[in-house]
């Protein structure tokens, strides 16, 4: 199957009548990258948190590299998803009384049992992939928010996934660190990882993106190529948003 994701009428709601996910439908190709848009509130987050097994389904079906997950929420199947997806938060989720390599061979060596030296070596190989193996030994605290976020992609990448979700990685970062961490980013579409963006960050959108997904209100605005939506979104709604980004 050439499917990472297969998403059929998912719902959720937080609180009675109100949908943070209104019968969303969507594909993601191995491979590939899909980034996810629109107004804060519209439901992103929450959408790409499903994908993990973060958010629980009211219901619909997800497909998540050949695992089936449904509003039964199979905490075995959950724990399948994890072991193969990685995700990237806002804030940098990393372990301030440890150092930013037994950060990142943490979860390798007790999640996937692997040992100490093979974690160790990998994880030193990811670090000098980011640019930052000097700071292996140092705490998160001693390090820069685009340094800590390269970490936490880093940490993300231990576990080899086949699939990596981000949500708004640059949100918390000061505007000169952003672009440190969206050439990781880059580096890894150029690889062929099949990745979930959320962001707002425009021109890495139009760089990176396959596919886009517009949402607003919990609700599919629009889904097309990236080609296609940024030079011609269909929608009103869209091409609103998209000229206030520009501006």
């Amino acid at each position: 199957m050439n499917k990472a994701i297969v998403a059929k009428n998912i719902k959720k709601s937080y609180s009675k009548g109100m949908l943070a996910l209104d019968d969303i439908s969507l594909e993601v190709y191995k491979g590939k990258v899909l980034v996810v848009m629109g107004p804060s509130g519209s439901g992103k987050s929450t959408l790409i948190r499903t994908f993990n097994g973060l958010e629980k389904l009211d219901s619909g079906e997800l497909d998540v590299l050949g695992i089936k997950i449904d509003s039964e929420y199979d905490q075995r199947k959950i724990q399948k998803i994890r072991k193969r997806v990685g995700m990237v938060f806002q804030q940098f989720n990393l372990f301030p009384h440890l150092s930013i390599l037994d950060n990142i061979t943490l979860a390798p060596i007790h999640v996937q049992k692997r040992t100490p030296k093979e974690a160790k070596d990998y994880g030193i190989y990811l670090l000098n992939q980011m640019g930052i193996e000097s700071q292996l030994n140092k705490f998160p605290s001693q390090l820069s928010g685009g340094q800590q976020q390269r970490v936490a992609i880093a940490r993300a990448l231990a576990l080899r996934p086949e699939l990596l979700l981000f949500d708004e990685p640059t949100s918390a970062l000061d505007p000169e660190r952003i672009n440190e961490v969206l050439d990781e980013m880059r580096r890894l579409a150029d690889q062929g990882m099949t990745m979930v963006i959320v962001t707002h960050e425009i021109s890495f959108a139009r760089e990176v993106a396959d596919q886009v997904l517009f949402m607003d209100e919990g609700k599919v605005v629009e889904l097309s190529s990236a080609k296609d939506f940024f030079s011609n979104a269909k929608h009103e709604r869209s091409r609103r948003f998209l000229n206030q980004l520009d501006k």
